[in-house]
């Protein structure tokens, strides 16, 4: 059935790339950092064919139910309606594949060939547990684009992933954090532990910030060792809380660590999506991602014949100032205006690129006294804790 569907879909993109005048092809160009290449490709690069708006079908697999209405799935949802609404595609031109855990690879397997079935061109799968999965379909699906979320794996022709300096936002955050604080103990609840950079590399960013301001503060981390726990975030949030921490920053999917900061009376700092809404009491501001930039501009290309084959296929990795990395709205309930001027006096550096959180030649020290030279690019090797970092 599998090799039948693929010879299908082939002959299907044949019929476009006649249609549209497209070759198909490779190239040796890569997109640069932040950007997915957006122009019509350079001589000696090779494109797809394209395909007329009305016809592109996209695919979205979700780690849990966008209805939850907050949190890192509800976010991804949010950048497939805006892609959706900039493009100005119809909804039966999206299918979406919800709660899939990214644990069961054959879940996984089910989803994704069941977006291919439904004709989709190009599918978005936005969990790190999907990636070795769609590696797999990309070599088996040669005519469909898989665009991986977080992850580090790509092939030369129609597997990327995706994902960006949310580490900017966070260093932010952390200067929030480290001036709000009055105990001087700050919690956050990771979902990985050390050994996972795309986690450590942020909380780093955020214990770096509370630094900056607060050099007498400490970051407590809690694990939970999933990518979405509702309770296991809860009681992670509680156990900090506990321990005397008063501000609660999280890399988890619920704001269940924020409500639980509301619950006992101290403040947080939420992820993915303004969590405000769900913690009015608590919630100073939020680290965010708009994922529309992305999802927009990735499927524009399928439309124009614009996604670039190479060495990389247009791997991304936006930041603050293309608008995929967003720190949110201050609750200024909460929030003094010396925080705030603070925060915009180093965003303005970041957003200008005059500076970087872990770009250049400073030596960053560990918690077991080593140092370190992160490239911003390459955050994913981090697999240690700065200095004032604690692991309960």
């Amino acid at each position: 059935m599998k090799k039948l569907l693929s010879i299908l879909l082939a002959g299907a993109m044949a019929l476009s790339l006649a249609a549209c005048g497209g070759d198909a092809g490779t190239s040796t160009s890569q997109p640069a950092s932040g950007s997915v290449s957006t122009g019509a490709a350079t001589s000696g690069e090779a494109t797809t064919g394209g395909i007329p708006k009305d016809q592109i079908k996209v695919g979205v697999i979700h780690l849990s139910d966008p209805a939850e209405g907050s949190g890192y799935t509800y976010t991804h949802d949010q950048g497939i309606i805006g892609m959706q609404k900039n493009l100005g595609l119809s909804d039966d031109q999206i299918v979406r594949k919800i709660s899939v855990d990214d644990t069961d690879a054959a879940a996984v397997e089910t989803a994704i060939t069941e977006c291919i079935e439904e004709g989709c061109n190009i599918i978005f799968a936005t969990s790190w547990g999907y990636m070795d999965t769609c590696e797999a379909l990309a070599e088996e699906y040669p005519d469909v684009i898989f665009s991986h979320g977080t992850g580090y794996k790509s092939n030369d022709t129609n597997f990327n992933n995706y994902f960006g300096r949310i580490y900017q936002a966070r260093y932010l955050s952390g200067i929030v954090a480290g001036m709000k604080t009055q105990s001087n103990k700050i919690g956050y609840v990771a979902a990985m532990g050390q050994e996972n950079g795309e986690v450590t590399s942020g909380c780093n960013a955020f214990a770096m910030g509370v630094a900056s301001v607060n050099p007498d503060a400490q970051v407590y981390v809690s694990v939970t060792n999933s990518w979405f726990d509702p309770e296991g975030e809860k009681q992670a949030a509680e156990r900090l809380i506990a321990e005397g921490c008063d501000v609660i920053g999280q890399h988890c999917d619920t704001p269940n660590p924020q409500t639980a900061a509301e619950e006992h009376g101290v403040w947080g700092v939420g992820y993915n999506s303004d969590m405000t809404k769900d913690a009015p009491g608590a919630t100073l501001t939020s680290v965010m991602w708009d994922w529309s930039v992305y999802y927009t501009k990735a499927v524009q290309n399928v439309i124009d014949g614009t996604w670039v084959a190479g060495e990389k296929v247009d791997n991304y990795f936006g930041d603050m100032a293309d608008g995929l990395v967003v720190l949110g709205e201050f609750n200024t309930d909460l929030v003094t205006e010396d925080m705030i001027a603070k925060v915009e006096e180093v965003k303005a550096k970041i957003v200008s690129g005059e500076w970087d959180v872990f770009d250049g030649v400073t030596e960053l020290k560990d918690n077991e006294g080593n140092t370190h030279t992160l490239e911003g690019a390459d955050y994913g090797s981090c697999n240690w804790y700065y200095e004032n970092v604690n692991v309960l």
